[in-house]
């Protein structure tokens, strides 16, 4: 037998002999030659399970359902507008190290979670807990820390959080044209200051 004819005869052998031997290692003891086993990417995991967990990710709210941010875990709090699975996580993380956030005002304590936020998802949240910090933020509404809306100077409001200077010039003007606010919500008759803002100085401001 030529050299070229005898090499091509021991090569197939060879991967005669592997073959073989691969199909002696993957197979069961007691299955049939050639039976073929199916493995399941996820043992013990049906596949749609991934799935399913995708779509209620994703689901989006029902007129008038409310998430309870001092209960809901990461994935119901992602489905709220404007938060995703990032500030999700935070908000839960924040709430299980400091307590419950009891309020609008409690969940601004979060980082990243700024005026867009708070109104975006004022409409769509409820609060079934009590802030740690309840007490003392009621007594400090009821302190020399109150700011009168309609008496205060552009510069006592400026301290406000997220009101600043023009805004406070704003709310000074408004109140000499139109009158006195009847209510800190009437703040929203100012541009650029929205219900979320409004939430965020609630507690610093009386309207006597």
């Amino acid at each position: 037998m030529p050299p070229a004819e005898r090499r091509a005869l021991i090569l197939l052998l060879t991967l005669a002999v592997l073959g073989h031997a691969v199909r002696l290692v993957l197979s069961r003891p007691g299955s049939a030659p050639g039976e073929i086993e199916l493995v399941q990417a996820l043992p013990g995991r049906s596949p749609l399970a991934h799935k399913d967990s995708t779509i209620a990710l994703a689901r989006p709210l029902e007129p008038g359902e409310r998430i309870d941010l001092d209960r809901a875990g990461a994935q119901e709090v992602g489905r709220l507008p404007r938060v995703g699975p990032g500030l999700a996580k935070r908000i839960v993380a924040d709430r299980q190290a400091r307590g419950p956030f009891g309020s609008l005002d409690g969940l601004d304590r979060v980082p990243g979670v700024g005026a867009a936020v708070l109104g975006a998802v004022r409409d769509h949240v409820r609060f079934s807990g009590v802030a740690t910090n309840a007490i003392s933020s009621s007594a400090a509404a009821t302190s020399a820390d109150m700011i009168s809306l309609n008496r205060a100077t552009a510069k006592e409001l400026e301290a406000l959080p997220g009101i600043g200077a023009r805004r406070a010039e704003a709310i000074v003007r408004d109140r000499e044209r139109n009158g006195p606010f009847p209510s800190v919500d009437a703040l929203t008759r100012i541009p650029g200051i929205k219900p979320a803002l409004v939430a965020r100085v609630r507690q610093r401001l009386q309207v006597p």
